[in-house]
């Protein structure tokens, strides 16, 4: 059994140590939507809140967007936030943004202070992931380096080779998810995160999506992943579990597994 790489924030581990941490998903449309959506989602106390902006109308007013963050900090009582704008070819929704105008907008939020993470998808371009990494890192937000497939599942040595990418790019997490064509597709999965907990300096954190891959959300952890995404109000992506049912096969599954 592997002992997962925590994501610290501030010296300190995650939810307090527990493997793995949960997130929960914001992907309002409107402010009134988010700031709502963010009350209520807190209130359940997921230890990180992941705000999609690609899900919001006003994603081109970078005032009004780093504005909300702050606003959306305040409603989160103390949880910390992770910034994410999913592109469209990855599985996010379509924005009028071109990618400098994306990275000028998740550099003015990091630069805010009002959030603790930003993802940016390791396949945009050396240069731009570059550009990134240095926004980050002047404001002192960590940056999780993502890659998704919606369609299928690459083969083990691709996925252990993206793990590996984003640690070379300089990511302080590195983030995989794809979608199982078979079960066989979720044992890839977890054999390339226990691969990758393993042999890499950060913390990774994996799912294989959907129905078939709602397994490694539970179980993710025991092969080295830091974190599972679950449902505060809506799902971002498929086969997310709600944040109760989560928290509490979680307990059940760290009480016989002894972690």
């Amino acid at each position: 059994m592997v002992q997962p790489k925590a994501i610290n924030l501030a010296g300190q581990p995650l939810g307090g140590g527990r493997m793995p941490a949960i997130c929960a998903p914001l992907v309002g449309r409107t402010r009134e939507q988010l700031l709502a959506e963010a009350a209520s989602v807190a209130a359940k106390r997921p230890d990180l809140l992941e705000w999609r902006v690609d899900f919001y109308d006003g994603i081109a007013d970078t005032a009004e967007v780093v504005r909300l963050a702050g606003s959306i900090k305040a409603a989160a009582g103390g949880i910390p936030l992770l910034f994410t704008r999913r592109s469209s070819r990855e599985g996010g929704e379509p924005i009028a943004l071109l990618e400098p105008q994306v990275i000028s907008l998740c550099g003015a939020v990091c630069a805010s202070g009002h959030v603790a993470f930003v993802d940016y998808e390791m396949g945009n371009t050396p240069d731009e992931v570059c550009e990134m990494r240095e926004r980050s890192r002047a404001a002192g937000v960590q940056l999780v380096l993502s890659f998704h497939d919606f369609k299928g599942t690459p083969p083990l040595g691709e996925l252990q080779e993206k793990f590996a990418l984003a640690e070379q790019l300089g990511a302080d997490v590195a983030k995989v998810a794809v979608m199982p064509r078979d079960m066989e597709d979720v044992l890839t999965l977890l054999a390339a995160t226990l691969h990758a907990s393993r042999t890499l300096p950060i913390p990774v954190v994996s799912m294989s999506m959907g129905g078939a891959g709602a397994v490694t959300r539970l179980a993710g952890g025991l092969f080295g992943s830091a974190l599972s995404f679950a449902v505060g109000q809506q799902a971002s992506a498929p086969g997310q579990w709600p944040i109760d049912a989560l928290e509490t096969a979680l307990a059940l599954l760290r009480k016989a597994s002894g972690t």
